[in-house]
């Protein structure tokens, strides 16, 4: 519970620029090594009355209002989404060997669960989770959905939940960044609220020539498409990080891009 009781008291109870990068790291890293983990972004406690899911702590009543493609794309529902993605991609890649998601939160469902019972008048209004919502191709929940399912594929193909433990080489505190390897992918994080980053150097230990294997920023997610997906990154053989090599990268504001060697795709 530890994850996700992070993410919720955060959400509650700081401002985007004031999150620790070195306790979000740590809390999901802080396990003994070699003991196998499931992690989890949120728990099913968060999707039953009297609490809110991650995307409703997010965007709350702009969930109802703005979550269509023909309204308005806020910067409250931006944050949420981008920001929706991001925990849920660090807690898949750095959390653990396996990964638990409670039905319908792949897609941010808006409202809680309550089953019948005397307090709501044995109501069974609540009591279901609506699957049609990414169905709907004029409902942003559609691209939450599609990230889900790119971020599942990208483990199949890559296996990063059953390969060691990640390496960590940044914890920026200022710029809000951090950046890890495991399984072979080059991982990168911008939780700035407003700055991005252009030449953004991040150390990394094997050489080769990386491209863009999964992109939080893709319009097909949702995003804004800062960040092309078919660019290619050289290494640079300079040690940068305590890693051997380095590669510079653009790097949008509450942005997460994996990178991968080119002939790995």
């Amino acid at each position: 519970m530890a994850i996700p009781d992070l993410y919720i008291k955060w959400l509650k109870e700081k401002q985007d620029i004031d999150w620790d990068m070195g306790a979000l790291c740590h809390t999901l890293t802080n396990r003994r090594h070699g003991e196998k983990t499931i992690a989890y972004a949120e728990s099913h406690d968060q999707a039953l009355v009297g609490d809110k899911t991650l995307l409703f702590w997010l965007c709350d009543a702009q969930m109802y209002t703005n979550m269509s493609t023909l309204s308005e794309f806020t910067p409250v529902i931006e944050r949420g989404m981008a920001l929706h993605k991001m925990i849920r991609l660090i807690t898949h890649a750095l959390g653990g060997e396996g990964y638990l998601n409670f039905e319908g939160n792949e897609f941010g469902h808006p409202e809680w669960l309550d089953f019948p019972r005397e307090g709501n008048g044995n109501s069974f209004h609540y009591a279901r989770r609506q699957f049609n919502l990414p169905d709907d191709s004029l409902l942003r929940y559609k691209f939450l959905n599609e990230f889900d399912s790119k971020m599942q594929w990208t483990e199949e193909k890559y296996g990063w939940l059953h390969s060691p433990q990640a390496y960590i080489s940044l914890k920026n505190e200022s710029d809000k960044v951090i950046v890890f390897e495991r399984a072979g992918l080059l991982w990168i994080f911008n939780f700035h609220p407003s700055s991005s980053f252009t030449d953004y150097r991040v150390g990394v230990e094997q050489a080769g020539t990386y491209k863009i294997v999964l992109n939080s920023d893709d319009p097909e997610f949702g995003g804004l498409g800062r960040v092309k997906n078919d660019g290619r990154f050289f290494t640079t053989d300079f040690k940068w990080n305590e890693r051997k090599n380095f590669v510079q990268v653009y790097i949008p504001t509450r942005t997460a891009i994996v990178l991968a060697l080119e002939q790995t795709i």
